[in-house]
């Protein structure tokens, strides 16, 4: 693409950011507030919505189609050659995570447009992975951030603000000016965790959010939806969920972050990997990236593995977590 139809695409892009609701032709007044009751109080959101979706505010299935077009033709959502899609691949931002080894292992850090899954058992490291990451990416580019904030969806009451102020302080960020930028719900069960991404859109526009984390995905899933019996609607939940957050993350440019709680595998006890991730092929299908966090022998010491990439090798990194937050180890603590 040229530079001068670069500067074209991203005019008419600015250009669209200020549009309404009712600026889609398909959309008068009453329909829109409908649909800001539903949850979809942007075009993003209504252009990465489907039918059924849009039903739920009493709407047709064939107006619903017209609304989704409607707002797809605004953002220009189309087929693109392969060619045309590196180009535009090349909006894709990455945070650092504040281990270099760690970046290494995730292609230069927590890419946008994309789910990444930390799963691991308790004490492994995952909600300070989501601390630092919420504090990460309000850095600029030329530090590893996106200079943008977070939304952080806190399922298992982990988040303590005075992580955040001691790791805002290690990366020479105001601890005060930080905390702003961290948009926080605590979900109360899985009901409410799914309400809250599902009205999220206008939050994280007005927000310039830049990072959606779920600390933890699967937490009020596996306590609410026990036995077999109630097995194909915890899915059913989890799958919709998970499309939507992915929806978000391409719609917005964010990363997408979710922790993920684990099971035991008795068969595999002496393998690399002795447990499992809970959500089954419906999670694993949807999360992009999927790291398996564990502890070392080496004091506070984690090993991160790639277990699944859609382009990346698999492969281990080593690094430590300190009062500072997330950091590589030294040389004489390898």
């Amino acid at each position: 693409m040229s530079p001068r139809g670069r500067a074209r695409r991203n005019a008419q892009a600015e250009a669209k950011t200020y549009l309404k609701l009712e600026d889609l032709p398909s959309v008068g007044a009453a329909t829109a507030e409908k649909l800001r009751e539903i949850g979809f109080s942007t075009i993003e959101a209504l252009a990465t919505a489907t039918i059924s979706e849009l039903a739920a505010a009493g709407i047709s299935e064939k107006r619903a189609a017209e609304i989704i077009s409607a707002a797809r033709q605004a953002i220009e959502t189309s087929w693109v050659t392969a060619k045309q899609l590196a180009e535009l691949k090349k909006t894709v931002g990455r945070i650092t995570t504040g281990s270099k080894s760690l970046d290494r292992l995730l292609g230069g850090g927590v890419e946008t447009q994309s789910i990444t899954e930390f799963f691991g058992e308790y004490g492994s490291g995952k909600s300070q992975l989501c601390h630092q990451l919420a504090v990460n990416v309000q850095l600029p580019p030329e530090k590893g951030g996106l200079d943008g904030a977070a939304l952080y969806i806190d399922t298992e009451n982990t988040f303590r603000i005075e992580r955040i102020a001691q790791m805002a302080k290690a990366v020479g960020l105001d601890p005060d000016q930080a905390a702003e930028r961290i948009i926080y719900a605590e979900a109360y069960n899985s009901d409410h965790q799914i309400l809250l991404l599902e009205k999220a859109d206008k939050v994280i526009k007005e927000n310039n959010v830049r990072l959606i984390i779920i600390d933890s995905l699967t937490s009020h899933f596996r306590s609410e939806y026990v036995g077999r019996q109630n097995l194909p609607e915890r899915q059913q939940k989890l799958n919709k969920h998970m499309h939507k957050l992915l929806r978000l993350a391409r719609a917005f440019n964010a990363a997408a972050v979710v922790t993920n709680q684990v099971m035991a595998r008795p068969d595999e006890f002496f393998s690399a990997m002795a447990v499992l991730p809970v959500g089954g092929h419906v999670v694993g299908h949807t999360s992009h990236t999927r790291i398996y966090l564990r502890k070392a022998a080496g004091k506070n010491v984690r090993i991160a593995r790639l277990v699944s990439s859609p382009y990346l090798p698999e492969g281990e990194a080593i690094f430590k977590i300190t009062e500072n937050g997330v950091e590589d180890l030294e040389e004489g603590e390898r």
